[in-house]
């Protein structure tokens, strides 16, 4: 079997992209990257949902409270009034500087490393909260990049970045996780959990969660505070 790297969070994104791999004949390396963010609780979830869907699952430490700049990495406040940087056409507060394109440099490492040449990644432009690293623009450059940079891509192992919840809304997604037969109750979303775990119900993440079961119909089994 082909293998692929995939970007697993936690969430319900990276869940159904996970699925869309294993779907598509590839053997799954999950990479969860552990930031030492906010809601540390997705990694338990990332644990979860890898030992459903991945071959290979790894969970590397990489502690971006060292660069902060953001309210998932710094001690400031997260967001609870509304989807986006409060209506302003902003980049909220809760973006991580350049955290896509840092995870897509450590899963095209472990890609090349491995023998992969594929990676995927659960970003999507339609439904989001306006961060700049899920736009179609940033993944057709970092494939550029990748094959630029490694020493498989200058010698003609291709690498493709493969994006397939791009396009899609966030009920959309939801629709799909139905489809591919996930237990969505497994993926966690919010930015400011509450201590037992619970999502908070406010923060744009769960905003965006729970407008995409209502949008698509589906009953929703998250525990909202």
């Amino acid at each position: 079997m082909r293998q692929a790297v995939v970007l697993l969070s936690g969430g319900l994104d990276s869940m159904v992209c996970a699925a869309i791999a294993r779907e598509q004949g590839y053997s799954v390396v999950a990479l969860t990257i552990d930031y030492i963010q906010r809601h540390r609780v997705e990694i338990e979830a990332a644990r979860q949902i890898a030992g459903a869907l991945a071959d290979r699952h790894i969970v590397l430490p990489l502690d971006l409270r060292a660069f902060g700049g953001s309210a998932l990495t710094a001690d400031i406040a997260v967001p609870k009034d509304g989807v986006g940087a409060n209506n302003q056409g902003g980049i909220p507060v809760t973006y991580v500087p350049a955290r896509n394109t840092i995870f897509l440099s450590l899963a095209l490492g472990l890609a090349e490393a491995s023998g992969a040449r594929d990676l995927f990644i659960g970003v999507n432009a339609l439904d989001y909260s306006g961060y700049p690293d899920c736009r179609p623009e940033f993944i057709a450059e970092f494939e550029k990049l990748a094959n630029l940079a490694t020493k498989a891509g200058v010698e003609g192992e291709r690498f493709a970045i493969h994006a397939p919840l791009l396009h899609m809304t966030k009920a959309d997604i939801t629709r799909e996780a139905q489809r591919l037969g996930l237990d969505a109750s497994l993926s966690h979303s919010c930015y400011d959990p509450l201590p037992d775990g619970r999502h908070c119900g406010e923060c744009d993440a769960c905003r965006l969660r729970s407008k995409g079961f209502a949008e698509a119909g589906i009953a929703d089994p998250t525990v909202y505070a």
